[in-house]
């Protein structure tokens, strides 16, 4: 099996749906890539190849060919006693040896170092740590980190916003001009003089070739990678416009000038670019939110001195004051946890990229970068998209120009004319951006809303399956119940022991064992103020009990399997059992030297919530399954209690995910929802599985979705969320796809001039993204 490495490139330059298409395909071309996925709304490639195949550089190089970019950060490290060249070459080379380091500049007399960087490869943190790595002394950094991929996003839009005010500066007053001509405010031959043809054509160059440099520069790499994209569109466009009017103006062809044309369709799709620029900024606000929760600094304990460093400069060892605040000694604490009275000393176990909160942010950046099966049909069209326009524009030209008779053209534009705003018209009216716009932001938005709520999706697959879900299956353990049972009963059958001695029997034995029954035994055990013996011997039989050796007895506590199975004859505990399992109780069998000694009950009881969450998704339409390795009787009681409608129960801890293929043998389409760890296969073989979990417990779930504050009603949010991202995106795909169906052959047909063409193009793709960005607001 060959080896594979993934990493994260911040991409530059997309404009479209197709520009998606070309670095997906270029990338994929190169040996030892084995996947690639790139993110129009994240503006983001997700890349899988063979390390040993494949370089970092040939990967970014490969992009840029394609006529892309990749953002990039800069770092500033002032550095102590750093004199010698020697040791800037060294400096240089070891940093430069870190995946994600595109340059490093050493400068003796500042002894600074600046070094550019991939953010999503490397962190600034992990820089400085490598200067000291390297055995050179940071000057202490005491200002705030920053992100460096949204900087490059914000000096973009910064750019994009530059663009057009120059253009409404140029654009405006040409516009105005020629209305004035069109309406007779100016007579008709002061629009036929040469210093107003003039003027129009030094207002209209620099929006043509300064604001819309962009378009050609991009229409040209896309042509050189043989491809099409939208910047061919708004080249062709704008160009036809422009050139045809260079003639008029110089006085080598009569008729009208369409320099405001030209001027109008780059001002206008510059100022939809910068709205959606805008407006994909927001689609990612749930993230910003989760890193707002870091704080920015922190006060540390080195060499006895408290002193405050950025956080990110937290080292694993690091003693870390938190004030105010109260916690026990051992306790774990949460990065992002607030602390409310008192102080505290805490040790830095996990830091950077190793921290809980680190890991969320993670898991949610990559379900936003992943891509969702729903999302196929768009690929497919946006591949071909470009060079059908092309093609239909040309034939409209050729329609209106040969075939429509020339009485049928207005009085004052010419054949020629007519098919060329025509044609020009269908150019800039097509709109590959919505396509490519329509899954992924709607996917940024819905995950990150997913994410405040204490739901984490892993992938766009997952958020895609949960609205096909037919049949919901609950474990009990620490699920529908709390997982922390406790003992309510003890019944002896041995007149010679006590209650508090055979607990201690059987206490003891589960010393060995991780069972939430067995941490009962040992809680109630301690609560009665019992020592325990040392058990030699022991020995596990899962889904039945545990077995040892006490103080010289040999013990068994198990199930009523285990004893039917080591004790055949032994029948005596028969009533008593049954008893407790009509209640609800969990029980476990005593043996002391071959013979059933007594019984001991534990009960757990459901969290406060279940009953709500099991009606709620009932009402949804759906049927709800227990599936438990209790006893029956014990299952239908607790069953009864939450109100499921089946009961799957005495299942052994490796036969649930047989259960659940059992099920969808059926005909069911299974959502398993039960622990991270303990129901991996379960989880694993359900068409969508559903971790219940803490903060804590992200980093092992295997789960699709992970419901991170344990709360069973987050099984009913995600689906509800998931129907409702589905439903956007599929409002989204029908505009996206209606708008080019209904409007390309209304260009075509000549009921829309360039400009309004135009207008169209530019707020087709601002209206997928504020559609997509009202699922902030949706009630889940």
């Amino acid at each position: 099996m060959s080896e594979s490495k993934q990493i994260v490139l911040p991409i530059t330059g997309m404009t479209c749906a197709n520009c998606v298409a070309t670095i997906e395909r270029s990338v994929k071309k190169l040996p030892g890539v084995q996947n690639t996925i790139v993110n129009l709304a994240s503006e983001r490639a997700v890349v899988d190849f063979n390390p040993t195949a494949l370089s970092l550089d040939t990967i970014i190089s490969r992009i840029e060919n394609a006529g892309y970019g990749i953002a990039t950060g800069e770092l500033e490290v002032e550095i102590s006693h750093i004199g010698e060249t020697s040791d800037a070459i060294r400096l240089e080379n070891g940093l430069k040896k870190n995946e994600g380091v595109i340059s490093v500049i050493v400068n003796l007399a500042s002894e600074k170092a600046k070094i550019q960087y991939i953010p999503t490869l490397v962190s600034q943190q992990e820089l400085r740590h490598q200067v000291k790595a390297l055995g050179f002394d940071l000057i202490e950094f005491t200002g705030e980190t920053t992100d460096a991929e949204a900087d490059a996003r914000t000096v973009e839009i910064h750019h994009q916003l530059t663009m057009l005010i120059i253009g409404l500066i140029f654009t405006i007053p040409l516009l105005a001009l020629t209305m004035l001509g069109d309406f007779g405010v100016l007579p008709n031959a002061t629009s036929q003089t040469a210093w107003f043809k003039w003027l129009s054509l030094a207002l209209a160059t620099p929006v043509q070739f300064y604001v819309g440099w962009q378009y050609y520069i991009g229409a040209y790499k896309s042509l050189r990678n043989r491809s099409a994209n939208m910047d061919v569109l708004i080249a062709l466009g704008s160009s036809a416009a422009y050139f045809y009017s260079l003639p008029v103006v110089i006085g080598l062809l009569p008729g009208q000038m369409y320099l405001e044309t030209s001027a109008v369709i780059i001002t206008l799709i510059r100022l939809g670019k910068y709205l959606e620029s805008k407006a994909k900024g927001s689609t990612s606000e749930a993230i910003k939110k989760l890193m707002a929760l870091q704080e920015k600094t922190a006060k540390v304990v080195r060499d006895g001195k408290e002193i405050s460093i950025p956080t990110d400069e937290v080292e694993k060892g690091d003693i870390v004051l938190v004030r105010p605040g109260e916690k026990t000694i051992g306790d774990k604490v949460t990065g992002a946890t607030l602390n409310q009275q008192g102080s505290v000393k805490i040790e830095a176990t996990h830091v950077g990229k190793e921290t809980i909160l680190a890991q969320i942010i993670k898991l949610v950046e990559d379900a936003q970068g992943s891509k969702a099966p729903i999302q196929k049909l768009a690929d497919q069209v946006s591949a071909i998209f470009v060079p059908i326009v092309i093609a239909i524009a040309f034939a409209t030209f050729i329609v209106w120009y040969f075939l429509i008779p020339a009485p049928a053209i207005s009085a004052g534009i010419t054949p020629f004319t007519r098919a060329l705003i025509d044609a020009v018209a269908v150019l800039v009216v097509a709109c590959p951006c919505a396509m490519g716009l329509a899954t992924p932001t709607a996917i940024m938005v819905g995950t990150g809303k997913a994410a405040q709520k204490g739901i984490l999706f892993r992938s766009s697959e997952a958020l895609e399956q949960a609205k096909k879900i037919t049949l919901i299956v609950l474990d009990k353990t620490g699920t529908l119940t709390k997982g922390q049972p406790a003992v309510t009963d003890i019944s002896m059958f041995d007149p010679i022991l006590s209650k508090d001695q055979l607990l201690k029997l059987a206490a003891s034995v589960e010393r060995g064992s991780e069972h939430p029954v067995g941490e009962a035994l040992l809680a109630e055990a301690g609560d009665r103020g019992i020592q325990l013996s040392e058990p030699s011997g022991f020995l596990s039989y899962p889904g039945e009990g545990v077995a040892a050796e006490v103080d010289g007895q040999k013990i068994a506590v198990g199930n009523q399997h285990m004893m039917e199975r080591i004790l055949p004859n032994d029948t005596s505990y028969q009533s008593t059992l049954e008893e407790f399992q009509k209640s609800g109780k969990t029980t476990l069998l005593v043996a002391v030297d071959a013979k059933v000694a007594g019984v001991i009950a534990v009960a757990d009881v459901l969290k406060e919530n279940s009953i709500i969450a099991v009606n709620e998704l009932k009402k949804m339409g759906y049927q709800i399954a227990m599936l438990t390795g209790d006893n029956l009787n014990t299952a239908q009681a607790i069953g009864r209690q939450a109100g499921v409608d089946r009961i799957i129960a005495e299942v052994l801890p490796d036969g649930k995910a047989s259960q659940i293929k059992e099920l969808q043998q059926q005909g069911n389409v299974v959502a398993m929802v039960g622990d991270g760890v303990n129901d991996a296969p379960a989880l694993a073989q359900a068409d969508l599985g559903m971790a219940i979990g803490t903060g804590t417990d992200i980093a092992i779930a295997s789960a699709p979705i992970t419901l991170i504050n344990g709360d069973l009603q987050g099984v009913a949010k995600a689906i509800r969320l998931s129907n409702q991202t589905m439903k956007t995106i599929r409002q989204n795909l029908f505009w996206a796809f209606f708008y080019n169906i209904i409007l390309i052959p209304a260009a075509a047909l000549g009921f829309m001039n360039p400009m309004l063409s135009a207008a169209a193009m530019a707020f087709s793709s601002v209206f997928v993204v504020t559609n997509s960005l009202r699922l902030k607001n949706a009630r889940i």
